[in-house]
């Protein structure tokens, strides 16, 4: 039977109390949200903080809201939570397409983002999103509030660029009209890690989008996300410097994804070899291309 070790337990009342018991406790302190991640860790002993600072009363950290043109998320927003919200999935699709996907409704329903960025792993579905999507990442400590761009969050595996005694508490996203976003990903059964996953947002200069399919648009600018085929930083930038400017056709989105493929690094694992992993980063970004830009269309001619 796995058991964690003996641990001590403290509940915050704010976010300023949760704060200073990261600040009494020190590095040893680990914050509890949803615990989907750091529970299992701590069975494991992979982790063994000497004291949690349980953060799920705190409910001004469970918000998607939109304000001064960005939409807002609470790092303590579950991801069902995420997945139901009508605010997200309109202005951003992808959101809806990579928590429909993420694990099963039990996780869902009490695992949080936070918890999931913050963890840090590899495979995690919305680390390659908030990477496409360029987010910001709001972090408090008690120096004051730090803004992070998501493509510099993560340090490496397992490890991010919060410190002890800080906590991300929000994540924010500008929100710019015409967009179009979707998340594409293989695992080997439903709920399980992705063996590779795509994240992709775009934006259409609106020209030719009347034609039979579409097509005739030019890309003014692109996000490129991939999860688990060793991308740096979640994010395929060559691929993105490719598309701006590019025509929105077949041709440009499979040079694309040879580009995302080339400058990723995938290991081969239980999941699968190195170059299958590759071959996912090729193909699954040109799904991710195609769907978001047939939504970036669609943006298109509702305005």
């Amino acid at each position: 039977m796995q058991v964690p070790a003996h641990v001590e337990y403290e509940k915050a009342v704010s976010v300023e109390n949760a704060l200073e018991l990261l600040a009494r406790y020190g590095p040893e302190a680990r914050i509890l949200a949803g615990g989907h991640s750091l529970i299992p860790m701590m069975k494991l002993r992979l982790a063994q903080p000497e004291v949690l600072v349980d953060i799920n009363g705190l409910a001004g950290l469970g918000h998607i809201t939109r304000s001064d043109g960005e939409l807002r998320i609470g790092a303590l927003t579950r991801h069902a939570e995420l997945l139901a919200s009508p605010l997200a999935g309109e202005h951003f699709a992808i959101l809806h397409d990579a928590e429909r996907v993420i694990a099963d409704p039990v996780v869902r329903n009490w695992g949080t983002i936070g918890g999931s960025l913050c963890q840090a792993d590899p495979s995690e579905d919305l680390s390659g999103t908030f990477a496409a999507l360029k987010a910001s990442m709001i972090i408090r400590g008690p120096d004051g509030t730090r803004t992070v761009p998501a493509r510099e969050f993560h340090t490496g595996p397992y490890e991010t660029v919060v410190a002890p005694g800080e906590m991300l508490t929000e994540i924010s996203i500008v929100i710019r009209p015409g967009c179009g976003s979707a998340y594409e990903k293989v695992g080997r059964r439903v709920g399980d890690w992705p063996i590779g996953a795509a994240a992709a947002v775009v934006w259409l200069d609106g020209a030719g989008g009347e034609r039979a399919g579409g097509g005739g648009e030019r890309i003014t600018e692109a996000g490129l996300g991939l999860t688990a085929v060793g991308a740096r930083h979640f994010a395929a930038a060559e691929a993105e410097e490719f598309l701006r400017g590019a025509p929105a056709t077949a041709e440009t989105f499979a040079e694309a994804g040879r580009i995302a493929a080339e400058h990723c690094n995938p290991v081969s694992d239980q999941r699968g070899p190195a170059d299958y992993k590759r071959h996912l980063a090729s193909e699954l970004t040109v799904r991710a291309l195609r769907r978001a830009c047939d939504r970036a269309r669609a943006a298109c001619r509702s305005r």
